[in-house]
């Protein structure tokens, strides 16, 4: 899968729904058929592999992840919940285990959020948090519209987003954190997630030569947003032990070395696992970003793009997990996922646990990013067998 994008330093760039993605895609369709599965696309994209089981009429165990990475990815994120599912099912096979419910991997569209804002679209649409319309007129930075590249590139399914039964769902993932590496732990038991806010901010001035105009009769956008930068990484020390605040995207205009900028756009995402909390750290935000905008005599607009609450995951589920951690032998741990995934929106339509395993150094969302073999075949092991809990009677 890691040649479909790959970077120079060991990553990926494979973005959701280009073309790169359709020949992820094409790949995990060949195998999953060649593993006796059929494959079904809905209209969001969403994949599903399926190996029968002895009795149709259940709904079936449902393992997965998704394909599509950061623009300087690591070839694990996602991709690595996708495979493993897929190495559940061949491991069935080569035992010729014959399960009651049927099981299948689910390959969800546009995880990352990447290309298409907000994230886990493909996810958020199946379980009725996003309307299919809204999903599919969702634009890039280039105008190009989620619908539009689904067609283009032969993923528009004719089957419904949503609707579709799941017995349970199981993601595996890296733990995308120093956690489990910094303990010693080859597991981690993942109970939930923390909530999540993101934002987008426009911060407007007005454009000037750099040289002629005086620094007191500026309306620099940039030094609004900069100061605001500022203020949101002290709003994420401000809530700490558990808040995350990060910019991660900023552009300036016109981006010229002697013209004062006159436009800045940058996002804004803050975690944390308690609803008040985070609340909190909205109010901050706001006030900051209509304090900071007067003192620099500029204009400022802040929009919330999207929000998650806190996800408590099936504690049914959580316990089979464990218990194919300890049946194993794997050290292991309960542990917050600090990140967003799939699982978060499946959860409020089936029964949900995921999978932790390490991450070298805690790095992902880059091209270092590296687990392994003996830590990824653990997460398959007990994947295996959560998913063994829960489809066979």
């Amino acid at each position: 899968m890691h040649q479909f994008g790959a970077t120079a330093k060991g990553g990926n760039c494979r973005l959701a729904l280009t073309d790169l993605d359709a020949k992820g895609r094409d790949l995990f369709v060949r195998w999953a058929e060649a593993a006796g599965c059929t494959v079904v696309v809905d209209k969001c994209g969403n994949l599903f592999a399926r190996r029968p089981g002895r009795d149709p009429d259940l709904a079936p165990i449902v393992m997965g992840s998704h394909l599509d990475t950061q623009p300087t990815g690591g070839k694990f994120d996602g991709v690595y919940g996708v495979l493993a599912g897929l190495e559940v099912l061949r491991t069935l096979n080569d035992h010729g285990f014959e399960t009651d419910a049927p099981v299948e991997v689910a390959v969800w569209t546009n995880e990352e959020g990447s290309r298409f804002a907000p994230a886990m679209t493909g996810s958020g649409t199946f379980a009725g948090v996003f309307d299919l319309d809204y999903t599919l007129n969702l634009a890039d930075v280039d105008g190009t519209t989620f619908g539009a590249e689904l067609k283009r590139i032969g993923y528009a399914g004719e089957t419904a987003c949503g609707g579709r039964p799941i017995g349970a769902f199981f993601e595996a993932h890296i733990e995308q954190g120093p956690i489990l590496e910094a303990e010693g732990k080859t597991i981690g038991v993942v109970t939930g997630a923390q909530g999540q806010r993101w934002y987008e901010v426009t911060v407007t001035g007005q454009e000037a030569h750099a040289g002629p105009t005086p620094m007191a009769r500026r309306h620099d956008a940039l030094l609004g947003a900069a100061r605001m930068v500022d203020r949101v990484n002290g709003i994420g020390h401000d809530h700490l032990p558990d808040a995350c605040a990060t910019v991660g995207m900023l552009q300036v205009s016109p981006n010229s070395r002697n013209t004062i900028p006159g436009h800045v756009f940058f996002t804004v995402d803050f975690r944390h696992p308690d609803a008040a909390r985070l609340a909190s750290m909205d109010r901050a935000l706001r006030q900051a970003v209509t304090q900071l905008a007067a003192a620099a005599g500029v204009t400022a607009e802040l929009d919330e793009i999207w929000a998650v609450p806190a996800i408590q995951f099936d504690p049914d589920c959580v316990a089979a997990v464990r218990r194919a951690a300890e049946q194993a032998g794997y050290g292991h741990r309960d542990i917050w996922s600090g990140a967003g995934h799939d699982a978060c929106y499946i959860s409020g339509v089936a029964p949900t646990a995921m999978v932790f395993v390490p991450c070298e150094g805690g790095i992902s969302h880059n091209e270092a990013e590296n687990a392994t073999p003996e830590d990824l075949a653990a997460g398959c092991n007990v994947l295996l067998h959560a998913v063994l809990d829960r489809a066979v009677e």
